[in-house]
């Protein structure tokens, strides 16, 4: 599904240059379940950025779905990553000005969909998450508990055939992590192919293949 080789990003400070990613190389087939793993300040979520087109890189190459991302304009990678990713942020990243209902719905705009698909699609995944009462209120008046759900809800909605997730259940409660990662398994099943960054080892072991990352490279 995706390919990664000789990647690395760095920045410069002065004429010293601070590496972020060293030199990764990184293999995904469709419908596996990988885990990434290492301490903070590792590259982790900068990987999972890059691998979500939200991140340039300075050198390597990146393939995804037979598409050069490294040749790509950034139209067109975008359009990649609306069409086949969806990403559950550390931060949530929700839009205050839009509804918990109108934020979900945002992915199924950049779909050719009918009104009426939309509505019944929305209502079925606010269904799934338990927040059917929460759809009319604002992010800014969730819980951060609940805007994770929102913002994983909305990751999910388009069946995306990539989803990339940064600490997914960093900000819920132990049986809403749970339940989020026994979904992830369920839809892993049913053919998503998952990228979790995640701190916890029992997270880690839904997935099919841990990467361990230190200091900006995958340690074998």
């Amino acid at each position: 599904m995706l390919e990664l080789k000789g990647i690395y990003k760095w920045f410069n400070t002065g004429n010293n240059r601070t590496f972020i990613l060293k030199d990764v190389d990184l293999s995904v087939k469709e419908g596996e379940f990988i885990s990434i793993m290492g301490p903070s300040g590792s590259g982790k979520s900068t990987l999972l950025n890059v691998i979500g087109m939200l991140d340039d890189f300075n050198e390597g190459e990146y393939t995804f779905l037979h598409e050069p991302v490294h040749k790509l304009k950034e139209k067109q990678r975008s359009s990649l990553y609306k069409q086949y990713i969806g990403f559950v942020f550390q931060a949530y990243h929700l839009i205050d000005e839009l509804t918990v209902y109108e934020n979900i719905e945002t992915p199924l705009i950049y779909q050719d969909l009918k009104t009426a698909d939309r509505k019944a699609m929305v209502a079925d995944i606010l269904d799934r998450f338990n927040i059917v009462g929460k759809k009319d209120l604002f992010p800014t008046q969730l819980s951060g508990g609940q805007q994770q759900l929102v913002g994983i809800a909305r990751a999910l909605i388009a069946k995306p055939k990539l989803l990339l997730a940064d600490e997914p259940t960093g900000n819920l409660n132990s049986k809403q992590g749970e339940d989020i990662m026994r979904l992830f398994k369920e839809l892993n099943n049913e053919g998503m192919t998952i990228i979790q960054v995640t701190h916890s080892e029992k997270n880690a072991e839904y997935g099919s293949r841990i990467v361990n990352l230190l200091d900006g490279m995958i340690v074998k």
